[in-house]
């Protein structure tokens, strides 16, 4: 890459600073000089590019994200200089595509952000995210990770124990009414009320990183981030051989450095696969100690297990009982709604799941976050 932008560029890159600065967003020259600097690293002709190293460089508050992208989309896409647009060679590819679209698990209203919002058809995002992830390019698989990162998953809640204060309910709250009834001098004062609390249930995601699950696991791992992200009781785990926690790897903010923090805590990635011995160490130090008591745990495999089946069924019929819910992900039911499992592994786990998803392409993973929130 080179050094420095070209001059054409750099003006350019001047020009749309001052057009953020006369839509009221605070972008100094210092701002400016990053973005420039940060440009000379990257293809300053890619749309995807341009867009995200200003949003990254020149923002200083999430709430100025709606006016860049509107401001951007008018420059870039809606500029009368006949000579801008033409002079950086844009490429609306698929991963251009995927860059800015916000799926529909977003909370909120859908309306116009379903759209890609840089002007790209919202039907051909659509027909990405029904891609199974094994026949997609690998600019095809960068874009659905785009979007991928932009799911949020709200687990189900539960009732607990405790109670709160509330406006209304069924429990009268005598300590509180009594207090505001002494504060009256012994007046007669209103009832107050308690309810119990909620809170959100335990999510537990459990990845099969053998060779068999290759084409998957990367995605599947990206979801899982996203997931960590955007609830607060989740944790995460791998397996092929053995098991492997790799919560801590998902802390990350990065997408890509925390796959790449999960691929070196598991040493037998795209190796061989045993899913009973890995669901028995799973039950028997973690799950015993409450980590997925009342919690939902996803199981993302295709079943395809090396290992003894009564270990697997042992394992699956200890973890339905300590669980809420449990869930498998299995890439090979695709989009067959009449799927019958076939491989031994299935075989022995169909009676303890709950429910059985594909996990084969983005859809497939939006109809889970779509779903988790009512499996109570």
């Amino acid at each position: 890459m080179p050094d420095a932008l070209p001059d054409p560029f750099t003006g350019l890159l001047v020009r749309f600073a001052g057009e953020l600065r006369a839509a009221g967003l605070a972008v100094g020259s210092g701002d400016v000089l990053v973005y420039c600097s940060a440009l000379s690293r990257l293809d300053p002709s890619d749309l995807v590019d341009l867009y995200w190293a200003g949003r990254t460089t020149l923002l200083n508050r999430h709430d100025d994200i709606g006016r860049y992208d509107k401001v951007f989309r008018q420059f870039f896409l809606g500029a009368e200089g006949p000579d801008e647009v033409p002079a950086l060679m844009l490429r609306a590819s698929a991963q251009a595509q995927g860059a800015l679209a916000i799926p529909s698990t977003e909370p909120g209203d859908s309306g116009e952000e379903d759209d890609a919002v840089l002007g790209w058809m919202a039907s051909d995002v659509e027909a990405l995210k029904h891609k199974s992830f094994t026949a997609c390019t690998p600019e095809e698989l960068a874009a659905l990770r785009r979007i991928i990162a932009r799911i949020r998953l709200t687990p189900p809640r539960r009732r607990t124990r405790r109670s709160t204060a509330a406006r209304t309910g069924t429990r009268p709250d005598p300590r509180r009414t009594v207090r505001e009834s002494m504060r009256m001098h012994g007046e007669p004062a209103r009832l107050y009320w308690r309810r119990r609390k909620v809170r959100l249930r335990p999510l537990v995601l459990i990845l099969d990183i053998s060779g068999s699950m290759a084409d998957y696991s990367r995605s599947l791992l990206q979801f899982a981030h996203s997931a960590k992200r955007s609830a607060g009781r989740v944790e995460v785990f791998c397996f092929g051989t053995r098991l492997t926690r790799v919560t801590g790897a998902m802390e990350c903010r990065r997408p890509d450095e925390a796959l790449e923090r999960a691929a070196r805590a598991a040493f037998d990635w795209d190796g061989g696969t045993r899913i009973g011995d890995s669901l028995d160490a799973f039950v028997r130090g973690w799950a015993h100690r409450g980590l997925c008591r009342g919690g939902i745990v996803v199981i993302c495999s295709d079943g395809l297990d090396r290992g003894d089946p009564a270990v697997l069924a042992a394992a699956l019929e200890r973890l339905s009982r300590l669980c809420h819910r449990l869930v498998w992900l299995n890439p090979h039911k695709g989009d067959d709604p009449s799927f019958r499992p076939s491989t031994l592994g299935m075989m022995v786990a169909a009676p303890h799941i709950d429910l059985l998803l594909s996990g084969h392409d983005l859809a497939s993973l939006e109809k889970l976050a779509a779903l988790l929130p009512g499996l109570n």
